[in-house]
């Protein structure tokens, strides 16, 4: 029976330090998820103009201006809102 080295298979996968295996950015000193880079972004005077300038989900998803969190929160009622319906039109099967 062949003996097998375990040590690399027993480290701990979240601890960069060990394998140095990023996905992207950098990851500094005692920091252990790598940085990105910042996506773009662009001031906007309101939701209306942020939403008619970067569009709906560009503002919700991407956080294109300062009211990405806004947008978040109205795409979850609708998506809440959605299927709250869904589930009361397949109860009423």
């Amino acid at each position: 029976m062949e003996s097998y080295d375990l040590i690399p298979f027993m480290q701990n996968a979240l601890d960069l330090s060990l394998n140095r295996q990023v996905m992207s950015g950098e990851v500094r000193k005692g920091e252990r998820i790598p940085r990105r880079e910042a996506p773009p972004y662009e001031e906007a005077d309101s939701f209306g103009q942020a939403v008619a300038r970067d569009g709906f989900f560009k503002t919700a998803i991407n956080d294109a201006n300062q009211y990405g969190p806004i947008g978040m929160m109205i795409l979850l009622f609708i998506v809440a809102t959605i299927t709250g319906a869904a589930i009361k039109l397949l109860e009423s099967l």
